[in-house]
């Protein structure tokens, strides 16, 4: 063909139906979209992504600046269309901005969106599984546990003990290998506790969660798995899915 001749054609349009989840990540988090990936493969589902600028290390301080963003980050989320879940992915940032702060941002652009947090998804968790007394596991300094800590008691949750691995950045946080997961749990008495929380998106918890609950009969809810669980549950998808713990069953 020497010259340039267009033949338009007549689509057909497909109503959407998948439910819609969007989801706001930290600009620094390298675990949070695999984990849904793996959770969510095959589910008649559409999830986005957008992350939202933060600094390391981990303080109260850095965890307010992402608040600002929160709208802007929202809106570029299939930009003036209809999402049906905004999951904000960050555990304790939520908890030092506020659920309802974050909510009502959120609100400001997806103002039909339901909301959920990775500490909101939790507290879920807890109630499902009838979870009254645990042990903690984190990675974060002590300045960033104290406020998990004080959040859990103020949500009548009783902590029976409280662990950690003390870093103060994501791209160390990811990089805790599933051995020396395993080996900080076996240190931790779940004996006397209902189960066991392991906070932030950021930790690889997810692969081996399943083998935990098992080795050390426990109950695990772990960020990633709650907020993913609350996203489904929130889009009406109620799927049993294997491997992810006892929370999706």
């Amino acid at each position: 063909m020497n010259n340039f001749i267009q033949k338009d054609l007549s689509p057909t349009f497909n109503e959407i139906v998948n439910p819609r989840i969007g989801v706001i990540t930290l600009s620094t988090d390298f675990t949070i979209e695999q984990d849904f990936r793996k959770v969510c493969h095959g589910i008649d589902l559409d999830i986005f992504f957008n992350r939202i600028p933060f600094n390391n290390p981990l303080n109260h301080e850095n965890y307010l600046k992402m608040a600002e963003h929160i709208p802007e980050i929202t809106e570029q989320i299939l930009p003036k269309q209809k999402v049906d879940v905004i999951a904000y992915g960050c555990t304790s940032g939520t908890i030092a901005i506020g659920e309802e702060f974050i909510t009502s941002q959120i609100h400001k652009k997806k103002p039909g969106a339901l909301v959920t947090t990775p500490i909101t998804a939790a507290l879920k968790a807890f109630k499902k599984l009838n979870l009254k007394k645990i042990a903690v596991l984190t990675p974060y300094p002590t300045n960033v546990n104290l406020t998990v800590f004080n959040y859990l008691e103020q949500n009548n949750l009783e902590v029976d003990s409280f662990n950690s691995f003390n870093l103060n950045y994501d791209s160390e946080i990811a990089k805790v290998s599933p051995a020396s997961l395993l080996d900080g749990i076996d240190k931790i008495n779940l004996e006397n506790v209902d189960g066991l929380f392991v906070s932030c998106t950021a930790l690889k918890i997810l692969e081996i969660l399943e083998k935990v609950e098992q080795k050390f009969n426990t109950t695990v809810i772990s960020s990633n798995q709650a907020i993913i669980w609350d996203c489904l549950r929130l889009s009406n998808i109620n799927n049993k899915i294997n491997g992810y713990g006892k929370l999706f069953q």
